[in-house]
């Protein structure tokens, strides 16, 4: 939505200028102007740029995204506890097809996040990787990105493209002040947030 509100107030823009105002690079949001694209909200011309496409035209409803809870779409989180070994981990990424795996302590609660990156960079010439614990690689607090149950996919999607992450960690917090005191309730990911827009087009 902050593209296409960019675009709005200042079409005809290029790639690069959208990108510098959301202060990304321009490879970051490169998949995010293609979806846009073909979902019609917004339509580019060569040597010209970005502008608005029909469907934001006609005053279709591309604010679904706010109207919708987390909640209603999160899915099952993956998770790891801190003492899974690096080798476990990447199995469990295979196996579940996915791009990252949440980590819990002893008590359940979120501890970190560990990427496919983040593997990659520690057993390459590493020969001891895989048996290290994955907290001695995950990221920890306060650098995870989450979202809670109650606030809208639009805020997820924005949390995704400004940290650029494909996925966030659903969470309750018993103490919003605390990120020591949440706990891992689902995740959502950037291809449940097309699907959202696929179904919406569909039905439009």
């Amino acid at each position: 939505m902050e593209i296409i509100n960019i675009v709005k107030k200042h079409a005809p823009i290029t790639g690069e200028q959208i990108a510098e105002m959301l202060n990304v690079s321009r490879p970051t949001i490169r998949s995010d102007l293609s979806l846009l694209v073909m979902l019609d909200y917004i339509a580019a011309k060569p040597k010209v740029g970005y502008f608005l496409g029909e469907k934001e035209k006609k005053g279709a409803n591309s604010y679904i995204l706010g109207d919708i809870k987390v909640e209603e779409v999160q899915g099952m989180p993956v998770v790891v506890d801190v003492k899974t070994t690096v080798q476990d981990a990447v199995v469990t990424l295979f196996l579940e097809n996915i791009g990252s795996l949440i980590v819990i302590d002893e008590e359940g609660k979120l501890a970190g996040v560990i990427s496919r990156k983040d593997l990659l960079k520690v057993t390459l010439g590493n020969p001891n990787a895989s048996s290290m614990p994955v907290s001695m690689v995950m990221t920890r607090q306060p650098n995870i990105v989450t979202i809670t149950p109650e606030e809208s996919v639009l805020e997820a999607a924005r949390k995704m493209i400004h940290h650029q992450v494909d996925s966030l960690p659903v969470v309750s917090c018993s103490d919003i002040s605390s990120d020591s005191e949440c706990r891992i309730v689902g995740r959502i990911t950037k291809t449940t947030i097309i699907k959202l827009l696929l179904d919406q087009i569909e039905q439009d």
